[in-house]
């Protein structure tokens, strides 16, 4: 295989291989890193008895997201306040070749699935991602893994309960959660308390992820009350030369809000029965770098 052909060959799998990474970390940069790690290795392996690149390509991302994950997990734990994952501009490339699969890839890379992720096993999340995700066979991702099948079902029953569990049963038309974010955002900038309250559901949570690097709460802040007097708040201090860019992050609609055309924060909502469930606010300044390169 010519290096040439090596090349086009890694960059048509990707997209496939920065899907699988960052649903394992949940990091932009993380899961760019293991990308550029796979590619090292591919580009100096014997790969005349390579016969599925797209598998091969698959095991090496995911062997390296495993023990990268396993790394940062014990970073996160010294995390300052709530942790929510880096931000994903949405783009499946020619990954999900129909609606049905991209809606499938988008739920999977949601933020409250990918929350809900963050508390399986390296491995539980790897067996939960190839097979969920991606629809690979037991028997594939046991040999991913490196795992007897019977091992990999177990881990992926494990998994599936775990998350079914845990994640948010709703399904949100996609222009109904557009306009619900621009309405929420508006009404907050406009200093509308009593329209700010209309949108909320009465057991809202707002999550605000900070790392301690910038200005948002320590804590999950829950009831429509609180949230709303919070956001009623911060719209009263403002944002220095605002702007605001829509954009789609982590299969739904978000809001980038920036501040002299740098970004200062990504509003993204959860919505069940036309009323707002969740706020997430990413305002870690290290995990909006990638946004501000769009």
């Amino acid at each position: 295989m010519a290096i040439d052909t090596a090349t086009e060959v890694f960059e048509e799998h990707r997209p496939v291989l920065m899907g699988v990474a960052y649903r394992m970390l949940g990091r932009v940069a993380d899961a760019e890193d293991v990308v550029q790690e796979a590619w090292l290795r591919w580009s100096g392996a014997d790969r005349s008895e390579v016969r599925e690149p797209r598998g091969y390509l698959v095991r090496i991302a995911t062997r390296l997201a495993v023990d990268r994950l396993r790394q940062v997990k014990s970073r996160n734990e010294a995390y300052v306040g709530p942790w929510l994952p880096e931000p994903y501009v949405t783009d499946f490339g020619d990954t999900a070749p129909d609606t049905a699969e991209r809606a499938v890839l988008a739920d999977s890379v949601s933020l409250a699935v990918l929350v809900v992720l963050e508390s399986l096993s390296p491995l539980e999340r790897a067996v939960f991602v190839l097979r969920e995700a991606f629809g690979y066979p037991y028997a594939d991702i046991a040999a991913v893994l490196d795992r007897g099948e019977p091992a990999v079902r177990q881990l992926a029953g494990r998994a599936r309960r775990h998350v079914e569990e845990r994640r948010p049963r709703y399904e949100v038309d996609p222009a109904e959660r557009r306009d619900l974010t621009e309405r929420f955002l508006a009404a907050a900038a406009e200093g509308d308390l009593e329209g700010l309250m209309s949108l909320l559901a009465p057991d809202v949570r707002l999550i605000g992820d900070s790392g301690g690097l910038s200005k948002a709460p320590l804590r999950v802040i829950e009831t429509a009350d609180k949230v709303g007097r919070f956001m009623y708040a911060v719209a009263q201090k403002g944002v220095p030369d605002p702007s605001y860019r829509p954009l789609e992050l982590n299969g739904g609609a978000a809001l980038l809000v920036l501040s002299g055309g740098r970004p200062d924060s990504a509003v993204q909502l959860d919505v069940v029965d036309g009323r707002i469930q969740c706020v997430y606010i990413m305002r870690n300044p290290e995990k909006l770098v990638s946004l501000g390169k769009r």
